[in-house]
């Protein structure tokens, strides 16, 4: 059996027909539901994501989920700008979101290991929190960045379905998330190089000389961008930023204090958090 699970090819192919199914899940729930577009789709989403947690728990592997992440934003914003007519705005949307997720999805599928194959926070939850876990890893590991996400993506969503033109702050938001993204490709590259190379400390070249987290800056911008393109031809909808200032509260209380805290285990992190920025990558 293990050999089955550390099996990485038979691993992605199980975790890729989980999400189609869930992706036909949501379009069919979707569709069946009587509300508002917005709670139609988050309805949806939760079903969805409750569809992928429990396979999650029955794989005993809450990694199940992770490229739920990157693929949600996708496959939303895909129907959405299918069902609507094709503007400017949205191109740049779907463009930024795409390129985004596919890139993030690849480093997923990059890592990933097998079935054996968990990512150490979820590790690390399970251990510290025991019989709690259950609940943590359906309400932290699940529940939260999906809802975070669908914050994220609820702007792109309003842009398809108003069908507005571009406008300069399109382009600037656009610039924003192509940029992000790639940060995070060069930032991932330059870490598997350095651990392909059988390194296990602090990695003190590329960007991660100058910053801890720089993948974690992507991550973040990545969704700014969104908010920027959204909000310039919709000002009168400000309030969409709030999936990206949601998703920021997220990394600088979760994700950020959790990898530092790993970081601080090994030799020289003291010296290394003080010549170095948390994220942007730039010398201090």
């Amino acid at each position: 059996m293990n050999k089955v699970r550390d099996n990485k090819a038979l691993g992605i192919l199980i975790i890729t027909v989980i999400y189609i199914a869930a992706s036909f899940l949501g379009i069919w729930l979707y569709f069946l539901l009587p509300f508002s577009f917005w709670l139609n789709l988050l309805i949806a989403d939760v079903v969805s994501t409750i569809f992928v947690f429990s396979f999650s728990v029955v794989l005993k592997n809450a990694s199940v989920y992770d490229p739920y992440w990157s693929v949600q934003p996708i496959v939303i914003l895909v129907c959405f700008a299918w069902h609507y007519k094709l503007t400017s705005a949205a191109v740049l949307l779907l463009v930024s979101v795409i390129f985004w997720g596919i890139r993030l999805t690849g480093n997923w599928a990059y890592v990933f290991g097998g079935l054996n194959h968990q990512d150490w926070r979820y590790t690390k939850l399970k251990e510290d929190n025991g019989k709690l876990y259950p609940l943590i890893n359906f309400a932290g590991i699940h529940m939260v960045p999906t809802l975070i996400v669908y914050m994220c993506i609820l702007p792109s969503v309003f842009v398809a379905r108003e069908e507005v033109n571009a406008n300069i702050g399109s382009y600037v938001g656009a610039v924003i998330c192509i940029s992000a993204a790639t940060l995070q490709l060069v930032a991932d590259t330059q870490m598997h190089k350095y651990r392909k190379r059988g390194e296990h400390g602090l990695i003190r070249t590329g960007l991660w000389k100058y910053a801890r987290h720089p993948n974690y800056l992507g991550e973040i911008s990545m969704w700014w961008g969104v908010a920027i393109q959204a909000v310039s031809v919709m000002p009168e909808r400000w309030w969409l930023i709030a999936g990206a200032v949601a998703n920021t509260v997220l990394f600088f209380t979760v994700s950020i204090p959790m990898a530092d805290k790993r970081q601080s285990k090994k030799p020289g992190y003291a010296e290394y958090k003080k010549s170095t920025r948390s994220l942007l990558p730039i010398p201090k």
